[in-house]
């Protein structure tokens, strides 16, 4: 079974038919009170013939997606989100149940964003000499939300890999490897270390001092934390691979949380990804 045909699994018994049919879906997305939509790299289009979600509807996900034990999923659920085999990742919304300053947990689902992560082989062959002609500097990944970031970051891990890298991969969610029962479903090369389910920061520094890697990769800088280890990793003298939402470079620069990044030249490459007419391009270069 593919990922989509797993995604579609999940889905409410009368929906799955229609959602057959949407071959290209990268994501699906279930609200309450509206009926279900796929989003391609075109935007988010509506599932025909379809009712509209409920919130039981939702709770049955949920419940398919956990094996019947949600209960076991509480500490990643806190976080927004859960990974299931094959690295499909459910983001959830609803009412937060907070514990002082914290999240502990989501009651009153009120939508889930089912996504399907795909293979893409070859996506980063047009820029890969670009970003190792020279041998392989601290390089950053930029697209907007949804842009195919974690699909090339996984591609480049994967060549950067077999060429001869030693590679360490800290997959918070899943998502890049889709480790499961402790092997990845996705190629991510011969000489990768994967750790997963821990917080980037967090496994970012045991993977330094575990695993001896000469790259370490991550999905995502979004929080101080994540900054810190990437000052971690420089200055052990591993070299870094991370992806960052922001639009183009000088929306980078402009973000406060990478404004530091940027001022102490950390990353010497980086890949913008765009979107054309319904189509990704790929451009690589130096940092200015």
């Amino acid at each position: 079974m593919d990922n989509l045909q797993k995604a579609v699994s999940l889905l409410p018994a009368d929906m799955r038919v229609c959602a057959g049919a949407a071959a290209c879906a990268e994501e699906f997305r279930l609200r309450t009170g509206s009926p279900p939509s796929y989003i391609v790299a075109g935007g988010e289009r509506e599932l025909t013939g379809c009712r509209k979600i409920t919130a039981d509807d939702l709770s049955s996900v949920l419940e398919r997606a956990t094996s019947a034990s949600v209960h076991s999923a509480e500490n990643s659920i806190k976080n927004g989100f859960i990974t299931v085999r094959g690295g499909i990742r459910l983001g959830l919304s609803g009412s937060v149940i907070m514990n002082g300053d914290k999240p502990c947990g989501i009651r009153r689902l009120s939508g889930i964003a089912i996504r399907i992560p795909r293979e893409v082989r070859n996506c980063c062959d047009g820029v890969y000499s670009q970003l190792t002609a020279e041998g392989f500097e601290n390089t950053v990944i930029i697209s907007p939300p949804g842009g195919g970031k974690t699909t090339f970051l996984r591609e480049l891990i994967r060549r950067l890999s077999n060429d001869g890298a030693r590679v360490s991969l800290a997959d918070e969610r899943g998502e890049v490897a889709g480790v499961y029962d402790g092997m990845a479903q996705f190629d991510v090369g011969r000489r990768t270390d994967v750790m997963s389910d821990a917080p980037k920061s967090a496994a970012a520094l045991m993977l330094l001092r575990a695993m001896n890697p000469q790259i370490l990769a991550m999905d995502e800088i979004t929080a101080p934390e994540d900054v810190e280890a990437v000052y971690e990793a420089v200055g052990c003298g591993v070299k870094l691979l991370a992806t960052a939402h922001a639009g183009s470079w000088e929306d980078f620069c402009a973000r406060p949380l990478y404004r530091r990044l940027y001022a102490d030249r950390v990353f010497k490459k980086m890949a913008v990804i765009t979107m054309l007419d319904g189509e990704r391009h790929y451009m690589a270069g130096d940092v200015p």
